[in-house]
């Protein structure tokens, strides 16, 4: 069911179950929820809890773990931009040797898996590089 105005909860939806038939059972598919989108002074002391528990600004929308292989996938619309803070992410987590995709179809998901060595149970489409 596709959701008006939330292309980036879409598409995530679609990842995540695309991934779930592509990757082997053994695989680690996980979102963490970084952000509070509640309104006022209730939702800044949430996010202040959060931050508190570990949560990192610009953390990627989702992490894949299978094989002793680590990949970040940040998911945005077909306009959308990179924050500073997930630049900043992006860029730790290379420097650390991980993988990480900006993804923004379900293509780019599975070519993603392919590019960073990940085995799959389906073969991704070809790739035009941008």
């Amino acid at each position: 069911m596709r959701r008006r105005g939330t292309p980036e909860a879409d598409l995530q939806r679609a990842v995540v179950q695309a991934l779930r038939v592509a990757l082997p059972r053994t695989a680690i598919i996980h979102h963490c929820a970084n952000e509070v989108t509640e309104a006022g002074p209730r939702g800044v002391r949430r996010q202040a809890i959060l931050v508190g528990m570990g949560v990192h600004a610009g953390f990627a929308d989702l992490m894949v773990l299978c094989d002793g292989r680590v990949l970040f996938l940040e998911l945005k619309a077909p306009k959308g931009r990179l924050r500073p803070n997930q630049e900043a992410f992006r860029d730790a987590a290379l420097a650390q040797g991980f993988g990480w995709a900006l993804v923004r179809s379900l293509d780019d998901a599975l070519g993603a898996l392919a590019d960073h060595g990940f085995t799959t149970r389906v073969r991704p489409a070809r790739r035009v590089a941008s």
